[in-house]
């Protein structure tokens, strides 16, 4: 979910789609779930939301995983990642929001469960407790808020041998955090704090460290956003920089190098 004046730092194009719905299948295959175990998914008539549902991937995956009762709702400003809607499973709605804004009245107490991700480079640290308040005002009494992001200020290099090198793969992440604030966002670790303050119980934080297997696999997807942020940017020094680096922190990674990040995958549960 972008801005209205499209701050979106990536493009929406075919290849960014493609890397956001890699990417979804990896997270699914690292945590081990796409809803949190804590979070009751079996009853029918559930109304679930995605928040900044982009491709709509994580809906597609939710619709074939739950009753087929259930009615899911996309909530994103853009949907021009999106398949048409006729495309959709019948059970998938899109609806147009922005987070800046305030709930709508008919999104009020409407959802057993929220679903947020990937919004670590859309949502500002000093704009998340808002955001989550809007979030808890959208679930029923009982409902289930769950959010799940990377923790940008934990990525570092790993090699699969001694010998192998990482200055550049290292040298790509430290660029874009030096360049940009939407892309060196502090506030994931907080995520458990804000969720509490906002009156939601039984508030969980699966901290999680991914195997190597996955962190390789999740890092060559991620390669994708520097070329993405290299063909969006207006920065024309950071883009010659990207395009000097990413070469070589291709080959980096060919040989055995990659970034690595915690996780944080976080819920809790409206009072009844």
């Amino acid at each position: 979910m972008a801005p209205q004046s499209d701050d979106y730092v990536f493009t929406r194009d075919l290849l960014d789609n493609s890397r956001l719905n890699l990417m979804h299948h990896y997270y699914v295959k690292d945590f081990g779930y796409l809803i949190h175990p804590n979070i009751p998914t079996q009853g029918e008539n559930l109304k679930v939301a995605d928040v900044g549902s982009g491709t709509g991937m994580w809906l597609v995956d939710a619709s074939d995983r739950l009753h087929e009762s259930t009615q899911l709702v996309g909530l994103d400003i853009s949907f021009d990642a999106a398949p048409p809607p006729e495309a959709l499973p019948s059970n998938i709605t899109l609806q147009r929001w922005d987070v800046n804004d305030a709930v709508p009245d008919g999104l009020l107490g409407a959802f057993d469960i929220i679903n947020v991700r990937f919004m670590v480079f859309v949502v500002r640290k000093d704009d998340v407790p808002a955001t989550v308040g809007k979030l808890v005002q959208m679930l029923k009494p009982g409902g289930h808020l769950q959010w799940m992001e990377p923790d940008n200020q934990t990525v570092h290099g790993e090699v699969t041998k001694p010998e192998n090198k990482k200055e550049s793969i290292e040298a790509l992440m430290r660029l874009l955090q030096s360049q940009d604030p939407r892309l060196n966002p502090t506030w994931v670790p907080d995520l458990p704090g804000v969720f509490r303050d906002a009156g939601l119980e039984d508030v969980e934080a699966d901290v999680h460290t991914t195997p190597p297997h996955w962190a390789y696999l999740e890092h060559e997807c991620g390669l994708i956003m520097h070329e993405l942020i290299a063909r969006k940017t207006q920065n024309e020094a950071m883009a010659a920089e990207l395009k000097r680096l990413i070469p070589l922190a291709v080959e980096e990674t060919k040989r055995g190098a990659y970034l690595a990040t915690t996780k944080y995958a976080v819920v809790g549960r409206k009072r009844r």
